[in-house]
């Protein structure tokens, strides 16, 4: 039998709402399938399975507030029978009392109904991003779809109908806010009191970036057209590949360098905090599909649209806060990652071109590193080597 435990979903999460199941038992699954969607303290995400098989108990009911690494549901492995599957859990130790409070009653083995007595409706993953527009809960929506889900049609009623309703009290959005801001600051002082952190930072020019993104925007339409970012983050991506003890998570008292680099973005919330998905494998990634990742996932952060394996996977975390007006950003360390990079402001500055004093435009990009895997040589030569690519951009 397979344990499926509730993931951790970022450093400033220690539990999660079960907001519904996207599954049921006897419901055959792969890796990578969307079995679930859980509330952390800053937006919802589809939580992904890890393992192939099929669905045997959904231990978590909807509505529960659960601790990260709890077993929320049980998998039965490709060929394993339900009486081996029976023998196996009637021979495991009881679970801790914490455990059993966190958790609710299994639900039955036997094939159930798509919504079964005590469960949330399901809502259909256009529905659920329309609601996150809106600003519509919905999980109190009643829904008028298969078996009472929650279709498009079904939250634009609710929005039309809540506009003349009473909004949601301000005491209720502060505490919100307030429990996201927890969190951060939880995940953010854990962050400085275990990892020895060291700052760099160096200009890095860009005028040959900026008439090679002129000229090739030229050529693409208004919908394909790059942006300075994408070059930032590929530069990065390229840099670790080269300097691996930039990339990868410090867990169990080591270093574990990542076998690909995901580039996690820092995206601010419209309610305010911040959260950063990854994108998966940045270095073998085109300027283009860079992109397109980057204008997806920025949008489908702010819909509450996020896969768990986006929250989960990062090696390496870039902020961008050049667009805050800010000449600099030195930045704090997402454990267990060991790195992140920060970009300020693209300006107007003086630099010192081949003898003579040039006005170009220029960044200040910014390393925080782990001084346990690596050291202030490194780092250097890591922001030496971004400065480099990023007079290459034809190369990227």
């Amino acid at each position: 039998m397979i344990e499926f435990k509730l993931p951790s979903l970022g450093a400033d999460m220690d539990k999660g709402k079960l907001l519904e199941w996207r599954v049921k038992p006897g419901d055959p699954v792969k890796r990578g399938d969307i079995v679930a969607v859980v509330d952390t303290s800053k937006v919802a995400v589809d939580v992904e399975i890890w393992n192939d098989g099929t669905v045997y108990q959904l231990i978590a009911q909807p509505g529960v507030t659960i601790p990260v690494g709890t077993v929320i549901a049980t998998l039965l492995a490709p060929g394993e029978t339900v009486e081996a599957a029976e023998a196996e859990r009637r021979s495991r130790p009881s679970p801790p009392a914490e455990a059993v409070a966190a958790e609710a009653a299994p639900v039955a083995a036997a094939a159930a109904p798509a919504v079964a007595a005590g469960e949330r409706r399901r809502v259909s993953p256009v529905a659920r991003r329309r609601a996150a527009e809106l600003g519509v809960d919905a999980e109190t929506v009643a829904g008028t779809g298969p078996h009472g889900s929650v279709t498009l049609e079904d939250v634009e009623r609710a929005a039309a109908a809540a506009k003349a309703a009473p909004a949601v009290p301000a005491d209720v959005q502060a505490e919100k806010q307030a429990e996201m801001r927890r969190a951060i600051a939880a995940a953010m002082s854990r962050s400085k009191r275990e990892i020895p952190h060291y700052y760099l930072s160096e200009l890095v020019p860009l005028q040959a970036a900026t008439d090679w993104l002129a000229a090739e925007n030229a050529k693409r339409s208004l919908t394909e057209r790059l942006l300075m970012a994408s070059l930032f983050l590929k530069a990065v991506a390229l840099a670790c590949v080269k300097y691996p003890d930039m990339n990868g998570l410090y867990r169990e008292g080591r270093f574990e360098p990542g076998a690909s680099v995901h580039v996690g973005v820092a995206v601010s919330l419209r309610q305010g905090g911040l959260i950063a998905p990854a994108i998966h494998e940045a270095a073998k990634k085109t300027l283009t599909q860079l992109m397109r990742d980057l204008t997806d996932l920025v949008k489908r952060t702010r819909a509450g649209s996020l896969r768990s394996s986006e929250m989960s996977d990062p090696t390496i975390t870039v902020t961008n806060l050049g667009d805050q007006g800010v000449d600099a950003v030195f930045g704090v360390i997402y454990p267990p990652q060991v790195a992140l990079v920060g970009f300020g402001r693209v300006e107007e500055r003086p630099c010192v071109i081949e003898g003579g004093l040039r006005i170009i435009p220029a960044v200040t990009a910014s390393l925080a590193a782990d001084h346990r895997v690596s050291d202030g040589h490194r780092g250097a030569l890591f922001l030496a080597e971004i400065r480099r690519l990023m007079q290459q951009p034809e190369t990227l």
